[in-house]
């Protein structure tokens, strides 16, 4: 039977099927009594791409009942104080999740204010503890990073095998490269990390049954660098020479070798949203159904 070639791993459907659960599962919740789920979304200064990020956020969670709360916060907002609010949030009994938007003004510490959010409601699973327990065996993560978490459903939902594959993901930031390795590495993978001064980048990923690429360079991968057969995930998000979004993996090239991959636009950035609200509802759920 001959290889198939180019499947699309389609990011907007699958998210819609979990959001469509999502939406279940809350409707059921209300109907015995219970409360909404609560995500607090903070937001420090006017960055555009920030805002449209939480307008995002905001519209999804009302289209599913989750009760979504926004902070929005000063670009002159102090260290200080944005600890005091993210302090404050996380001693409420009736908030679920805390999402303090990245990245902050450059005056104010990332990792002290991550750190100041309740991990059991670091519903973007960034809090140091959810990450050095997603790095050891044997312990679970109160909550997993979105995007790599988004990653993972998608190869599940589309039939893929993970156990014993070789992954090679290409990247390896706090956001997506480290922490899909580690849920790769969990999943039986034999995982590989490549970045901008690993040598022979091109073999590397040819090694790879599953390669997933975050590493923000538009159209990095080309159909060469890939082995026939291999599954692509690509998170990347760039603009190409006509302006339009593009992948850090040459789509229409790379589909020809490739058995699945996820386009950019509507692959994995669908996911990212849809995996937030998940872990949103999934912090409630350990409240709420105790």
């Amino acid at each position: 039977m001959s290889q198939e070639f180019g499947k699309i791993i389609d990011g907007k459907e699958i998210s819609s099927q979990v959001k469509e659960s999502i939406k279940d599962e809350i409707t059921a919740m209300k109907e015995k009594g219970l409360r909404a789920p609560c995500l607090v979304v903070i937001l420090v200064g006017d960055r555009k791409d920030s805002q449209t990020y939480v307008r995002n956020k905001k519209k999804t969670a009302s289209d599913l009942g989750i009760n979504s709360i926004d902070v929005l916060l000063p670009e002159q907002t102090t260290q200080q104080e944005l600890i005091d609010i993210v302090q404050s949030y996380s001693k409420k009994d009736d908030v679920d999740g805390i999402l303090v938007q990245l990245p902050l003004p450059s005056h104010i510490n990332e990792e002290i204010i991550l750190t100041q959010i309740d991990e059991s409601k670091d519903v973007d699973g960034f809090h140091p503890v959810n990450i050095g327990k997603l790095a050891m065996r044997g312990r679970k993560a109160d909550f997993e990073p979105c995007t790599p978490k988004g990653c993972i459903e998608m190869l599940d939902r589309s039939g893929i095998e993970i156990a014993g594959k070789n992954a090679v993901v290409l990247g390896r930031s706090n956001i997506v490269g480290l922490p899909v390795s580690m849920l790769l590495l969990s999943r039986d993978a034999t995982v590989t990390i490549c970045h901008s001064k690993t040598p022979n980048l091109k073999e590397k990923c040819r090694e790879a049954d599953i390669l997933v690429v975050a590493i923000g360079k538009a159209k990095l991968v080309k159909k060469d660098w890939v082995k026939e057969g291999a599954v692509v995930i690509d998170v990347g998000m760039n603009t190409d020479e006509n302006n339009k979004l593009c992948g850090d993996v040459d789509y229409n090239e790379v589909k020809e070798v490739a058995s699945y991959i996820t386009p950019v636009p509507g692959g994995v950035g669908p996911m990212t949203i849809a995996m937030l609200m998940k872990n949103t509802l999934e912090s409630a759920k350990k409240k709420l159904l105790k």
